[in-house]
């Protein structure tokens, strides 16, 4: 077996020209692949990052239906005390939660006093929420970053709204809501922070203390109209989901159908659909990729074989065997293939390393600036390298196989 590997070499340096052509077309597409196949990784990572570690945490459990009517904000469709305290026991049963924060949403007026305008607002903990979304605190464009988000009587508010009717820190304000029975109750609140939407001035989300909600609903009870879930590991999500599903699953209506559901972020968020998209470009560069390696490799071992229909014959006619000339010229090809996934692969690493050096970063927002990291697993190296060479040695096999099927006489009398 080295003899006919030294010989496939020999035959490759051979034509010199031809080779380092090939070879540098599978350099370039291993080169692109691993590139974009680092960056969009990144890019992805850092965009589910800070949907999920702002806003809408890894999981959220609401009641049945609440989602659909969501723009809404249906009080009646809040989870009941006893529904929040199973859902909480379910939560501290799998091993995989870190930490959960339960909210309650509701739409209100704002009000300067001259101007008022509507808002939805979240009833937080705000500790707890803070937990579930270590990102939260860093959208707020003004006020203070540090210690709790808020507390009783203040109120965050986002920055659209902020601006639209110039409310300033430390401001006065009045929230006006109706509750579940129709009637209609205010509270003052000071603006502890403004908080700047995930994409830029936009939103109107504002954030008040769990217990202010409750007050402003009249409700006595701890009513909760969804629970946001941080996992200790985002990898076990679609996992963790089946898990609380199936220990939700006792509850149910009047009717005898789930109470609750279980959403992941990718069910709530827009950007779910961007995320699938890059999966998509990412396997059409891989299939680019297998194209490129399959037309020049073939094309490569197609014209060795018509070049070389003499010296096939006369190794033929000594008493080669047809297997040692398919080996030889599957070798070739194999060669090529390797070759060019080697330095394409280091060449792929040293440009990840210096990407990372000189830091790709944008603006995300109007305060938060993202830096890329590009990165690749091994794993991912070398199921690329793999296919790379695998596709070489498919595209050298049928000029192989012509070339050991060849008749030594005839290919003898070639000119």
């Amino acid at each position: 077996m080295s003899n006919v590997l030294k010989i496939a070499a020999r035959n490759l340096l051979r034509y010199q020209r031809r080779t380092l052509l090939t070879s540098l077309l599978i350099v370039i597409g291993m080169v692109a692949v691993l590139l974009f196949m680092s960056v969009s990784g990144s890019f992805k990572a850092i965009m589910i990052g800070q949907f999920t570690d702002s806003v809408l945490g890894h999981l959220e459990v609401h009641r049945k239906g609440y989602v659909a009517a969501i723009d809404a904000l249906p009080l009646n469709l809040n989870m009941s005390p006893q529904a929040a305290v199973k859902v909480e026991e379910a939560l501290k049963q799998i091993g995989d939660v870190e930490t959960w924060s339960p909210r309650l949403k509701f739409g209100a007026m704002f009000s300067t006093f001259v101007e008022t305008t509507s808002i939805r607002i979240n009833g937080i903990d705000p500790q707890r929420e803070a937990a579930a979304l270590p990102l939260l605190s860093g959208r707020l464009g003004a006020g203070q970053k540090s210690g709790p988000l808020l507390a009783k009587g203040e109120i965050i508010v986002p920055a659209l709204l902020a601006s639209g009717m110039k409310v300033k820190l430390g401001d006065t304000v009045v929230l006006v809501t109706t509750n579940r029975d129709g009637s209609v109750n205010g509270k003052n609140f000071t603006v502890r922070g403004i908080m700047e939407g995930l994409s830029g001035p936009g939103g109107r989300d504002g954030y008040v203390h769990i217990d202010d909600a409750r007050e402003l609903l009249r409700i006595p009870d701890a009513e909760v109209s969804e629970y946001v879930i941080r996992l200790k590991d985002m990898t076990h999500l679609n996992a963790v989901a089946k898990q609380l599903k199936q220990a939700l699953e006792g509850l149910s209506n009047t009717e005898g159908k789930p109470l609750l559901e279980v959403h992941t972020w990718a069910d709530l968020s827009p950007f779910a659909n961007i995320a699938r998209m890059i999966d998509v470009l990412t396997l059409f560069i891989k299939i680019m990729l297998v194209a490129i390696v399959l037309v020049s490799v073939m094309n490569v071992m197609i014209m060795a074989v018509y070049e070389r229909i003499r010296e096939i014959g006369t190794i033929s006619a000594i008493g080669t065997s047809p297997g040692k000339i398919l080996s030889l010229f599957l070798c070739e090809g194999l060669m090529l293939g390797v070759a060019g996934t080697l330095v394409g692969s280091v060449i792929s690493m040293i440009v990840i390393y210096a990407l990372n050096i000189w830091k790709i970063s944008f603006v995300f927002g109007q305060q938060q600036t993202v830096v890329l990291s590009p990165s690749l697993g091994l794993g991912q190296v070398v199921a690329i390298a793999g296919t790379v060479i695998v596709v070489a040695a498919l595209a050298s096999l049928q000029p192989a196989w012509k070339a050991s099927r060849m008749d030594p006489i005839t290919a003898l009398r070639h000119v």
